[in-house]
């Protein structure tokens, strides 16, 4: 009978029954949001980066069907290098399960799959969201409702620039999902460090994050995921006229294109990795690891204030 349960790797499951401290990470930035052959090492390098600060990366995919949390680096390697890797969201887990494929996980399946893992921390690069034009597509990322009903801190820089940024904080709001600013009080916007919003709320270390998430927990009020907003340091962010710049143009051509639906997202991601001549790779890069960094160090706080 094929096996369709969670299965962690084996440090991922003996840092849990150690009450160790773990991040998870996804792998569609693996095999499908960076370049080849550059998406295997920097995928090792975002792992290196958790454990840099003190935790257990366990990165997340499917494998065969089977969904691993903590993926060797065999088949890590298999997710980096394969061709026909099924990018998944929450609702292909089950599809992709029983039809045996190898699977990259998206923010929305990595925060399930961590969560039902028992993992309270996860870093990734920039969260999905409402697109623009979503008032006649209704195209909106699966993150937001996932992210509504999971209970995960997720760390990222802000959401992807390319979406329209203030529709999705308020659809964030609406779904009562918290946003919190590491050290600002500003909206960051993936390449850019400030996406034009204020933020209610900032918090100044990974103790304070690790105080949130153990306040809901006594609270025991039902909620779902606490969104950390990570923004790039100015003198490493984009260069803002570079960004709208190649923004419009990219935009101009899914219009003339017709490019809808999950491939607006990689279109124009591919676009502005072309246009800027690798620069919105390398501030993607920048990014991740970043985020890597601040998430092991929340969960390392998370876990030392638990065991006290």
């Amino acid at each position: 009978m094929t096996n369709f349960h969670i299965r962690p790797g084996a440090e991922v499951a003996a840092a849990l029954r150690a009450g160790r401290p773990v991040v998870a990470l996804e792998s569609t930035i693996v095999s499908h949001g960076l370049p080849r052959p550059d998406n295997l090492r920097v995928a090792r390098e975002i792992e290196q980066a958790v454990r840099d600060a003190g935790a257990v990366p366990a990165t997340i995919g499917m494998i065969g069907g089977e969904l691993v949390v903590g993926l060797d680096d065999t088949e890590l390697t298999r997710l980096a290098t394969a061709d026909g890797v099924s990018k998944l969201s929450v609702r292909d887990l089950a599809v992709a399960a029983a039809t045996g494929a190898d699977g990259a996980t998206t923010v929305a399946a990595t925060s399930a799959v961590a969560a039902a893992a028992g993992i309270g921390v996860f870093a990734t690069g920039g969260l999905g969201g409402v697109h623009r034009e979503a008032a006649q597509s209704f195209d909106e990322s699966a993150d937001l409702i996932t992210l509504a009903r999971t209970p995960i801190a997720v760390v990222c820089a802000g959401v992807k620039s390319i979406l329209d940024v203030g529709a999705t904080l308020e659809r964030l709001e609406t779904l009562g999902v918290a946003v919190v600013g590491y050290r600002t009080r500003r909206f960051p916007g993936f390449y850019l460090t400030d996406a034009g919003f204020d933020l209610d709320w900032s918090v100044d270390s990974p103790e304070q994050v690790a105080d949130v998430l153990a306040a809901r927990a006594r609270q025991g009020v039902h909620g779902g995921g606490l969104i950390v907003a990570n923004p790039l340091p100015v003198d490493e962010q984009l260069d803002p006229e570079l960004h709208d710049r190649t923004l419009a143009e990219g935009l101009a051509l899914l219009a003339r294109d017709g490019v809808t639906g999950k491939a607006v997202t990689p279109f124009l991601l591919s676009h502005f990795h072309s246009a800027t001549e690798g620069a919105s790779l390398a501030v993607n890069v920048r990014i991740i690891l970043r985020n890597a960094d601040l998430a092991g160090r929340i969960a390392v706080a998370a876990a030392r204030r638990d065991s006290a």
